[in-house]
């Protein structure tokens, strides 16, 4: 049965959300080079991020010119968004470009409290990210956004061809004894589709992009992983040590020879319109 994975509570979570965006969120990079190359983004492109974390993504996209908006729930990760995308100026160092860039907590804003001309793209391309927590900012989003523009959504490719899959049931197991519930963007086939439907957006296209998780150690594997959350309601139900203990137990079969980990994933992308 394919278990279902969502972010939990954090804990120690400044080193979390610093791992995220030193270890685990650059595994999503052929993901994002992918839809921004298959979307034409650009200096004319008005991007919304929905969970954009560390703002990885948003860099990218605001380094092909585009103007970028991103929220984010974590204040942790939206920090780290921030120094990436709006540093201060440091006082005797050349003046340096500052990104066409806004980040907000939370959500996205309402039509009345925003100003200026509409978005011309969405993505929401963390896949750690729950079907049901997502659903509410999308439709806020298309209220946002030209009539016509793309929205792309992204989760797991299917569970045999992702090898992170195996280590994730890891979570879902130590944390259903006292039903604590794990959940993600573990996609069945039609499962984007279906989420962008109930948005009020219509499906127009699809991808798939291999995204290998390579670590240089197994204690790297461990806190990239642990640091997307889905590990969280597993250290609630048990304790951190067995999680962590458990977890690389899971990650042993991808560790080669020279203490590298690497697992083979693929995910799928799908673009919606408004």
């Amino acid at each position: 049965m394919t278990p279902t994975l969502v972010r939990g509570s954090r804990t120690r979570a400044d080193t979390r959300a610093r791992d995220w965006a030193e270890i685990q969120e650059r595994m999503l990079v052929p993901l994002y080079e992918a839809v921004y190359d298959r979307l034409d983004v650009g200096p004319t492109t008005r991007l919304l991020g929905l969970g954009c974390g560390s703002g990885l993504a948003l860099l990218m996209a605001s380094a092909r010119g585009a103007a970028v908006t991103g929220c984010d729930p974590d204040e942790r990760r939206l920090a780290l968004a921030r120094e990436r995308l709006l540093p201060e100026p440091q006082w005797g160092a050349p003046a340096r470009r500052r990104a066409r860039a806004e980040l907000r907590f939370g959500g996205p804003v309402r039509p009345a409290d925003r100003e200026g001309t509409p978005f011309t793209m969405v993505t929401a391309l963390d896949p750690a990210s729950p079907c049901d927590e997502l659903r509410p900012d999308l439709t806020a989003a298309a209220r946002l956004t030209e009539r016509g523009s793309p929205v792309v959504l992204a989760g797991w490719g299917p569970s045999e061809r992702c090898a992170t899959f195996r280590v994730l049931c890891v979570a879902a197991r130590l944390a259903e004894p006292r039903g604590h519930t794990v959940r993600s963007r573990l996609s069945g086939r039609d499962d984007l589709e279906e989420l962008a439907r109930d948005a009020g957006l219509r499906p127009d296209g699809s991808g798939r992009v291999a995204c290998p998780f390579g670590y240089p150690d197994m204690d790297s594997a461990v806190r990239g992983l642990l640091s997307t959350g889905l590990f969280d309601p597993a250290a609630e139900a048990t304790d951190q040590h067995q999680v962590e203990k458990e977890l690389a137990e899971a990650l042993h079969p991808y560790r080669r020879a020279d203490g590298t980990v690497r697992m083979e994933n693929v995910f799928r992308y799908v673009v919606a319109r408004v």
